[in-house]
């Protein structure tokens, strides 16, 4: 089997979305360098966090990740739908490319944005405090199955919507609330039992908390079973979109 459309779509999306850095990578890297001044001077003095650890080290990890996974959700969902809405996604079916690797293009491509927002925010963050790092491995674990769960729910979002408002929806009101409340700008331990259960079905508090302790070495929850978790929904959702691709769902139709 030739990689050769493989390859051709991976770059077809990444000069996508690197001609319009400013948009796709600039930005993101500022909101959250923007979160990290305001709230890092703002709520540094009056929520707990880690012995040792200042709150502005505290919320970088999270903010990373925050931007890790809304990006990569962002990246597959609005390219998708943009080439279905705008009719130039038959270029792309007509050539008969084999779904695992049309759909591996796409979440590729959201891997690279989704590490390039991640690693420049990174070091944006680093002029003004820079988080030691315990275990890279753990680090990129959870960064990479973040980005996978994301890449791939963006693609199934764009695969089910028919127009931008339904995108729109899913990235307004369950992707940013569910990040916003995964812990990114506090300790969950410092939430009072009713808040530390909810904590518990949110996904996203997985993978910020098993990022987390990446840097310090400690968080809320056992690394060993977080990690089997993520990676466990990771491959589920990775192999649903593959599937759902390889079928032409709703764009074969």
């Amino acid at each position: 089997m030739t990689w050769t459309p493989f390859v051709t779509l991976f770059r077809k999306e990444l000069l996508r979305f690197l001609k319009v850095w400013i948009h796709t990578v600039g930005a993101p890297i500022l909101t959250g360098f923007l979160y990290l001044v305001v709230f890092g001077e703002a709520l540094a003095k009056h929520l707990p966090v880690y012995e040792g650890v200042s709150y502005t080290e505290f919320i970088i990890p999270g903010l990373i990740m925050m931007s890790v996974l809304q990006n990569a959700f962002s990246n597959t969902a609005s390219s998708f739908i943009q080439s279905k809405i705008s009719g130039n996604l038959v270029f792309i079916l007509l050539p008969a490319i084999p779904g695992p690797q049309l759909a591996a293009a796409y979440i590729c491509a959201s891997f690279v944005r989704a590490a390039l927002v991640g690693a420049g925010l990174y070091a944006v963050c680093a002029l003004w405090a820079a988080p030691p790092v315990a275990s890279p491995l753990v680090l990129f674990s959870f960064a990479f199955c973040g980005a996978a769960i994301m890449a791939s729910l963006g693609l199934i979002t764009a695969l089910w919507a028919e127009k931008y408002d339904q995108m729109g929806a899913v990235m307004n009101f369950v992707v940013m609330p569910l990040t916003f409340l995964s812990g990114v700008f506090y300790s969950v331990e410092s939430l009072p039992p009713v808040g530390r259960t909810l904590s518990a079905f949110n996904p996203f508090f997985y993978l910020v908390d098993g990022f987390r302790q990446g840097f310090f070495g400690r968080g809320t929850t056992d690394i060993g079973t977080s990690l089997v978790v993520v990676a466990l929904t990771a491959c589920a959702v990775t192999a649903a979109a593959v599937i759902l691709v390889t079928r032409g769902w709703k764009i074969r139709e």
